[in-house]
């Protein structure tokens, strides 16, 4: 039986950046932020990471040193997807090599595979990886949808142990926790989903919010993986309003500016990544006081 990679809370980071290049420091404190509060994975390169703005031998240089920096304590995950088969195949085995200890692949973008090739496409990278493969579902980035019967295809194979699910819908949750055999795990992509997705046997978050708020987010999950999930409503509810203003603008230009304010790295994106709008700024400094973050 294939094992789950992690359970409870792990977080996107972001990449935080000079005006030179990634800025290495930086990155160690957000990672020990993390660690001393209770995440329970390292996904790097991600969306959140602004992984399509860095360059190749950027990106894996990342990952090696978060690999390093974490050290074992917790699992890292490397985001490895590409609209490329073979460009996804190549970045996988070097992520692999770097020390990551899984693989996290979104839907190839901009082509719109039909499920054929969807599966022939994530066949292809898990029979080429050496780290467990995790998919991922956005959507409304990628422009694909993937079924539950695209899943349990998928969960036949021995690399592929579960979905990063970020596609807003609860009963495609629902219909892959029927299809798909126990071994294939479902994690939450969008943060204010996770106690209702746990409720049908995911097994966490992969989480901008714990960005900014790691300890609340792993109790939040840890809630759930014991059962109680009224406590977990109630945190659920709590973290709201948090939720929902990292994402009034494009992820993740709110929560690497709530980062910035909370003094962890500069307030510096990668283009076409740009700074937030000023009105939006403000609203998001009220939120963050709201929460005793600044």
């Amino acid at each position: 039986m294939k094992q789950p990679v992690f359970t409870g809370s792990g977080v996107a980071i972001i990449t935080p950046f000079t005006s030179d290049g990634v800025d290495y420091p930086a990155l160690a404190r957000l990672l020990d932020f993390q660690l001393e509060n209770g995440t329970d994975a390292i996904i790097v390169c991600g969306t959140t990471g602004e992984a399509a703005a860095m360059s190749y031998a950027e990106r894996i240089r990342t990952i090696e040193t978060v690999a390093r920096h974490v050290d074992g304590r917790v699992p890292v995950i490397a985001g490895t997807g590409s609209n490329n088969t073979e460009s996804a195949i190549t970045l996988s085995k070097d992520a692999a090599r770097a020390g990551a200890d899984a693989l996290l692949v979104v839907t190839p973008f901009y082509n719109k595979a039909t499920p054929k090739g969807l599966i022939r496409h994530y066949t292809a990278i898990a029979d080429a990886a050496e780290k467990p493969v995790i998919l991922y579902h956005v959507p409304s980035r990628t422009g694909v949808k993937c079924t539950a019967e695209v899943y349990a295809a998928l969960a036949e194979h021995p690399n592929i142990v579960g979905v990063k699910e970020a596609g807003g819908d609860l009963a495609l949750v629902q219909k892959t926790r029927e299809l798909c055999p126990e071994d294939f795990y479902i994690w939450s992509g969008n943060d204010d989903e996770t106690a209702p997705i746990m409720l049908f046997g995911g097994k966490g978050v992969i989480s901008v919010a714990a960005n900014v708020m790691p300890g609340e987010m792993h109790r939040l999950t840890e809630a759930c993986l014991n059962g109680d999930f009224a406590a977990a409503g109630r945190m659920q509810l709590k973290l709201r309003k948090l939720c929902e203003a990292l994402f009034w603008e494009v992820n993740p230009i709110p929560v690497k500016t709530a980062l910035a304010m909370m003094g962890y790295c500069q307030e510096r994106f990668r283009s076409p990544m740009c700074e937030m709008e000023p009105e939006n700024r403000e609203r998001l400094a009220g939120v963050l006081a709201e929460y005793g973050l600044i």
